[in-house]
């Protein structure tokens, strides 16, 4: 169980913080999967994500308190969040009473829950469905009903070969902070689509997957395609304030700058400031990235 507000320090991408009471349960989970659920009180979310837990360690400085840390990786936002009640039953067989309503108290209250096998894939199959990557690639064809569909039936794959996929994860990732830009370039502030519908804006991540970035929308930017090739080839950041975007001046033209880059070169901001990019992994593509040599490759602009 997971809330913005809580006053223990998670990151869920990166660590849970929780007490004694639920030490023995979270260590029978190392090396196994997790799912993010927001409590009633705290917002509407439900089931929002999934995560491998790979280590517990006591908490530094907090006696009493441990860290559940999340294998680098492996946490994924779900693509629809799942609610905590399907025709007014609940998702978790332990939770649900013989009649199939919802119990009150007891469990319900308990920050970390084991689920059944099939509670966790049910629930997941929900959030992140097992069409994702045909859905997206057929998002915005123009419809034809006279023509018939034969495509080929999707290949049933067990749930965590799914999310161990990184064909998959980029996908879900796409979807994700797309959606949170509003499908807005962050950097341009211009929302483009072609003539099909489909916006040109694409899913950059921050911290690379191959240095262990996340897919949390927190480690994701969205951006055009220009902006993002700069991105990752260290000619533009993003400053200390996490919002003021950096320019390698002496590797890009001022009238390039003053072309893709919005007024005042700040960043467009998310939807929801849950989904702000991370200072940890801005910081890191500041440090690794930003100001490096550009390679013999040809620039968009040359």
């Amino acid at each position: 169980m997971h809330r913005a507000d809580s006053i223990y320090e998670d990151e869920p991408d990166v660590v849970y913080d929780f007490p004694r009471a639920y030490l023995r349960a979270v260590e029978e989970a190392i090396g196994d999967w997790a799912i993010y659920y927001e409590p009633v009180k705290a917002g509407p979310r439900g089931y929002f994500a999934v995560a491998k837990i790979d280590r517990v360690i006591p908490k530094p400085g907090a006696a009493g308190r441990f860290l559940a840390m999340i294998e680098p990786g492996s946490f994924l936002p779900f693509d629809q969040e799942v609610p905590r009640l399907l025709d007014g039953t609940p998702m978790e067989a332990a939770l649900t009473e013989p009649d199939g309503t919802a119990k009150k108290g007891g469990s319900v209250q308990l920050a970390v829950r084991r689920l059944l096998e099939a509670d966790f894939a049910r629930i997941v199959n929900l959030g992140l469905p097992q069409e994702l990557e045909r859905l997206e690639a057929t998002r915005y064809d123009v419809a034809m009903p006279d023509r018939l569909d034969d495509r080929a039936e999707i290949f049933e794959r067990p749930v965590l070969e799914r999310l161990t996929r990184r064909p998959y994860r980029d996908v879900a990732f796409r979807r994700k902070v797309r959606e949170a830009y509003g499908y807005r370039c962050a950097m341009s502030g211009l929302m483009l689509r072609n003539g099909g519908g489909r916006p040109e804006v694409q899913a950059a991540h921050i911290l690379p997957v191959e240095s262990q970035g996340s897919d949390s929308v927190r480690n994701g930017l969205a951006l055009s395609g220009t902006l993002h090739w700069m991105f990752d080839r260290g000619l533009i950041s993003v400053a200390e304030d996490c919002e003021t975007i950096l320019v390698s001046h002496n590797k890009v033209p001022g009238d390039v700058v003053q072309r893709l880059l919005a007024p005042g070169q700040k960043l467009c901001r998310p939807q929801d400031p849950r989904d702000l990019p991370h200072p940890v992994n801005l910081r890191w593509h500041r440090e690794n990235v930003f100001g490096r040599a550009l390679s013999v490759e040809p620039v968009p602009w040359g």
